[in-house]
């Protein structure tokens, strides 16, 4: 009986030992982490009068691309980039990239935040329908970043629609590497963000001062 109690006792040490240094869930490789949304968005020179205001309401985004992993597609299939994710939500870095986009533009649109004290003559909202490196040459060859939204712009002060439009970008990486891919997001969200803004400011010449 003290022999088998002694057995025991040596066998719960062990494990109490072992469990010390082994775990059962391995340490996972940190993800790397990446952003868009910072690459110079040009814009033509609109047609010249007054400023106005732009409320833009939030982006509606496809939910497969709104969160913070890097959305592929290959012939249908879709599938995120391992160990790579956005920096924050892609949602977040397009609002804060259509934001600054309007920022740095001279033309007359100018957003005005929720809150703001100020007269918004238009209301802007953006749907992004597409946000996503597609492999259409295959897994192996460099993927088209794609970016399609579309924008919808009413009057403020009847709702009436202004304009309804689509707006497509596509940039194809330079290679088939993460660090490649993601300047091409940069660049066609650019593209992109460039033309809405360029939109919204000629859809302005309607409105009277």
């Amino acid at each position: 009986m003290i022999r088998n109690t002694a057995r025991a006792l040596t066998a719960a040490a062990l494990v109490v030992s072992l469990s010390g240094c082994i775990s059962v869930f391995p340490k996972a490789k940190p993800a790397s982490l990446y952003r868009f949304g910072e690459a110079e968005v040009s814009v033509p020179k609109g047609p010249p009068g007054a400023m106005f205001g732009v409320l833009k309401t939030p982006s509606a985004f496809t939910r497969a691309a709104a969160g913070d992993r890097i959305l592929t597609s290959t012939n249908g299939e879709v599938a995120y980039i391992a160990d790579a994710r956005w920096v924050s939500p892609a949602f977040v870095l397009f609002e804060e990239a259509t934001a600054r986009a309007f920022e740095n533009d001279p033309g007359r649109a100018r957003l005005i935040g929720r809150g703001e004290v100020a007269r918004a003559d238009m209301m802007l909202r953006l749907e992004v329908r597409t946000f996503e490196a597609d492999y259409v040459n295959g897994p192996k060859a460099a993927p088209e970043v794609v970016v399609r939204v579309r924008g919808v712009l009413n009057r403020s002060q009847d709702r009436a629609l202004i304009g309804d439009q689509i707006f497509e970008a596509r940039v194809k990486a330079a290679d088939n590497r993460v660090g490649a891919i993601v300047p091409a997001f940069d660049q066609a969200t650019a593209k992109v963000l460039g033309d809405v803004v360029a939109w919204v400011n000629a859809s302005g010449s309607g409105l009277k001062s």
